[in-house]
């Protein structure tokens, strides 16, 4: 024996604005596969725009290693900490700096130093050279140059019609 559902014929839904809804799913529900949706009004047909795609770029991916270095690299200037010690080395007078200094000058200890310059020597920003006691550090000019060159994308990278 099959479920009962209301016939609509009887029922005023329209005195019942809440359960307007619920009547629509349960009177559907037998014939859930047919429903119709209502068909759109000239307003809405009017402010569809036709799907559109813009044609792909002509230049070439980066090739999977210089991503991976690349990735290395900002991975390692993701920490504040990093960045201010990368540009304190930068423009330091001499071009390199003593371990020495680098604590004080950043308000850091040794031994967060020591853990933020093996992660920029890591990613081959930095280069150490082990002077009696003290490590001095220098950044790496060629490694700047790879990332500038990156970072030299067009200002407007192609049409805006997507």
């Amino acid at each position: 024996m099959g479920s009962w559902v209301p016939d609509t014929a009887y029922i005023d839904v329209s005195l019942y604005p809440i359960q307007r809804d619920i009547w629509t799913i349960v009177n559907m529900s037998p014939r859930i596969g047919k429903v119709n949706t209502p068909t759109a009004t000239a307003e809405h047909a009017a402010a569809q725009v036709p799907d559109e795609c813009c044609a792909g770029s002509m230049a070439d991916l980066i090739p999977a290693p210089d991503a991976d270095t690349l990735a290395t690299v900002f991975k390692a200037l993701a920490d504040p900490t990093r960045v201010r010690l990368l540009h304190y080395l930068a423009f330091s007078d001499s071009g390199t700096a003593c371990a020495c200094h680098l604590p004080d000058a950043l308000g850091i200890s040794q031994p967060t130093l020591s853990f933020h310059m093996k992660r920029l020597h890591d990613a081959g920003l930095v280069t150490r050279d082990k002077r009696g006691r003290w490590v001095h550090w220098t950044v790496r000019a060629d490694a700047l140059r790879v990332i500038r060159h990156y970072l030299e994308m067009p200002d407007q990278p192609g049409a805006t019609c997507c």
